[in-house]
């Protein structure tokens, strides 16, 4: 029986092959996008997963509470690490650390004359005991004990050395002014790509706490290290968090801020909090893919359930027989079930050589390295997934075709239920109503997107470059700026500690008449240069900004518009402000501007001058002339740095880069609603046909009694249109509420017009009707007379 049902199955696709060659694209297609979103998806759960002690390491955040709302960051004060480790019997180990994100390219590495650009940070001397990087020589208990020691990756060894036998070899570092000599005391494997991590050597906590910030610098209300910890197994954080609530307000009188601690690996996935609650992050990514892969691949399915019952009046005669000759209605089961699983094993072949074909697109467009190794995971999901779809798309035809009467059906007295006709028709609306959501999905977050890149932020990042502070550049920073402004074509040139275009250090440390002695405002700081901002463009709404014309501005301090509201200062020009122990007069307010991301609303910030620790160069260049100016910063650059090279950035580069993961859903989502669409039209398609097919003698008939093109193609259109104008009533609101939803991400965002749902619901009916016009205009090509003549 099972070499005869193979025979059937083989000879039914030979013999509607339009069928089966429309099924077997709805489902290689479905199938090879539901592959690819289990890759990425399965590489996305994987962040930070594979480290050993992963269930008991945790970050450390810190609640901030201004005005009754509640602001959540992970950057704490250096002192808290020892804290913790004293006072929280449930913390085993606590860790200071750094963000290479923080420095960036601005490290440079020499081992004699030789330089090298790369990317470090600092951390505690139990760093590499709670996270479990593959050392490949020296010991993670000791590798960061020394001051003067250095853990380097593989690569980096090698392009420093030649080799990664190099423990005890010395090399020299230079960040901004700040030098050190260093010896290897290990080499660790490269990053691989599922960690967050992207350093390529990591420095002892100490030299950043003793050479760079100094000793002054290090207190409770500055927040300038992240901090790990290692927790008891099998601790209730809750409970520990009600603990760590405290440690700061007992060391800190009326402080409004409070520790707690956040699984690490959950950080990359769930790390966006609102009024300090979480509300997520990229896992609302991932379980949006997780849904469109699920829909794509019914939509897949539905395309063989309603041609498979379609054209049930094609296979009566084989189920009448098989019936009366004995077949059970369990047998009739499996063999159609046999066939969708067949066609389904066929659809996987083809799928797994469109991954093959595609992945490296797809690798490009999500910035990943995926690739289709044959794991156990994979096996496993790939048996999954053909399950799933064999037994999706075969069950109702199974049972449908199963369920005839052998007698109505050999006496010729079929005729299709109501029941059945509702089905299919309620099959296509979904599927339409899952195209038109996609549609609205992807015109929403591409306005969304063109909003970003269009808005006003408050300052003037177009043509504007930056550069990290290195070399003699470092101590000379202001006869290189003096000289910057005479390169022809910069308009204007300054410095900053600050990025600009994300948040970075912030403090509490500020006092001043009449505050709140139970209020304890958080602040974003920027150390800034004279000129900065005219250099940024960033307008002024009372008093002036740093200028070389009133000397030494070391006591004088800006703030934004946001900060003055939550002073509750009238009239701030010239009154005076206690910061860190110091008296600073405010001389100027600008009106707010986004210093990070349209997520996040403008919160309070500061500019206090302090031209002895810069991070960065900006340069404000003239349009239309980008690569002859910086032709001259780098003639200039070359001059004050000698066997430096100038590594610059765009500043609108930089501000695009964090929206990428909003760029890639973007395009993704057009990718995966043109599938959607492609799939819904393909069965569309197909019941097109069979519904042209089965009314060619009716056509034939009206032909001749005068009707005309439009009539025919109005009788063969109109149910379908109906059904798509059924899927757009239903989608519409839908799809509004996902979009509402998803902006809510956003604290500053498009509100949503009605021509977004109008022109989605337009483009799907547009796109049905000229998926149906290719059969009606092929139905009316066909001569009556050939359609009337009896067989």
């Amino acid at each position: 029986m099972f070499k005869h049902n193979l025979l059937i199955i083989y000879r039914n696709f030979k013999r509607f092959k339009s069928t089966f060659f429309i099924n077997l694209l709805g489902l290689s297609t479905g199938m090879a996008c539901a592959l690819l979103i289990y890759l990425w998806v399965t590489d996305e759960l994987s962040m930070d997963k594979f480290h050993e002690k992963d269930s008991q390491l945790y970050q450390v955040y810190m609640h901030h509470e201004e005005n009754g709302e509640i602001r959540s960051a992970p950057h704490v004060p250096a002192l808290l690490a020892d804290a913790l480790e004293v006072e929280i019997p449930e913390v085993i180990t606590a860790v200071e650390d750094t963000d290479a994100d923080e420095f960036g390219e601005g490290f440079s590495l020499s081992v004699g004359e030789d330089k090298m650009k790369a990317r470090g940070k600092f951390s505690g001397a139990e760093y590499f005991q709670l996270f479990s990087f593959p050392f490949l020589k020296g010991n993670p208990e000791t590798a960061l004990s020394d001051k003067r020691g250095i853990v380097l990756t593989e690569s980096l060894a090698k392009k420093l050395f030649g080799s990664t036998d190099v423990i005890g070899e010395s090399l020299a570092w230079q960040i901004l002014k700040f030098k050190g000599q260093a010896k290897v005391a290990a080499v660790i494997a490269d990053l691989t790509d599922n960690t967050t991590e992207s350093f390529e050597f990591v420095l002892p906590f100490t030299v950043f706490i003793d050479d760079l910030m100094g000793p002054e610098r290090n207190h409770w209300g500055n927040y300038i290290a992240l901090t790990q910890v290692q927790l008891v197994e099998g601790s209730d954080v809750a409970a520990v968090n009600n603990k760590v609530g405290s440690i700061i307000k007992e060391k800190v009188p009326n402080t409004n801020v409070e520790p707690f601690f956040k699984q690490y690996s959950s950080r990359y996935l769930q790390g966006n909090f609102e009024n300090g609650q979480e509300v997520g992050g990229r896992i609302n990514y991932v379980r949006l893919f997780a849904i469109i892969a699920i829909f794509v691949l019914a939509i897949a399915c539905i395309n063989f359930m309603n041609l498979s019952t379609a054209r049930a009046s094609r296979r009566l005669k084989e189920i009448g027989v098989k019936k009366t000759m004995g077949a059970s209605r369990k047998h009739l089961v499996f063999q159609h079930l046999g066939e969708s699983i067949s066609l389904t094993l066929i659809s996987l072949g083809v799928a797994y050589l469109l991954v093959f074909v595609l992945l490296p697109q797809f690798n490009a467009i999500t910035a990943k390295q995926l690739s289709l190794d044959l794991t156990v995971d994979l096996v496993l999901a790939t048996i999954m997934i053909t399950l799933f779809t064999g037994l999706l798309a075969g069950s109702y035809p199974a049972l449908y075709l199963s369920g005839f009467k052998p007698v109505s059906i050999l006496k010729g007295k079929f005729t299709t239920s109501t029941g059945e006709l509702w089905t299919r028709k309620g099959l296509v609306v979904f599927q339409f109503v899952i195209s038109i959501i996609l549609l609205v999905s992807v015109w929403v977050v591409y306005k969304q997107i063109e909003y970003v890149q269009d808005k006003n932020l408050g300052y003037d990042r177009h043509y504007v470059i930056k550069f990290p502070i290195e070399g003699t550049v470092a101590d000379r920073l202001e006869p290189f700026i003096n000289q910057l402004k005479q390169v022809p074509g910069v308009k204007h040139a300054s410095a900053t500690t600050h990025s600009i275009v994300k948040s970075g250090a912030s403090t509490t440390g500020v006092t001043w008449q009449g505050k709140n002695p139970d209020s304890n405002i958080l602040f974003e700081q920027a150390r800034a240069y004279y000129g900065l901002i005219e250099t940024l463009g960033i307008e002024m709404k009372e008093g002036r900004s740093f200028s070389e014309k009133f000397g030494a501005e070391e006591e004088k301090i800006i703030f934004n518009e946001a900060a003055i509201k939550v002073m509750g200062l009238e009239d701030p020009i010239g009154k005076t402000v206690t910061m860190w122990g110091k008296e600073k007069q405010i001389i100027g307010v600008v009106k707010d501007f986004h210093f990070s991301s349209l997520h996040e609303e403008v919160s309070p910030m500061l500019f206090h001058f302090d031209k002895s620790f810069m991070l960065s160069v900006f340069v404000k260049m003239q349009a239309g002339r980008p690569a002859e100016v910086i032709q001259g910063i780098q003639s200039l650059y070359k001059e004050f740095n000698p066997g430096f090279t100038l590594n610059y950035e765009f500043l609108d580069t930089n501000y695009q880069a964090q929206y990428q993961a909003e760029q890639r859903v973007s395009l993704l989502s057009r990718y995966f609603a043109g599938i959607a669409i492609i799939i819904s039209c393909l069965g569309l398609f197909g019941l097109a046909a069979f519904t042209a097919e089965r009314r060619q003698k009716e056509i034939g008939i009206r032909k001749i009694l005068g009707a005309g093109g439009f009539q025919i193609v109005r009788l063969l259109s109109a149910d379908f249109t109906k059904i798509v104008l059924i899927a757009i009533v239903i989608a519409l609101p839908i799809s509004y509420w996902a979009a509402q939803s998803w902006l809510q991400g956003f604290a500053y965002s498009i509100e949503p017009s009605w021509y977004y749902f109008a022109g989605a619901g337009a483009a799907a009916l547009g796109i049905a009707w000229i998926t149906i016009s290719f059969q009606t205009i092929k139905s009316l090509r066909i001569n009556p007379a050939d359609t009337l003549k009896d067989e």
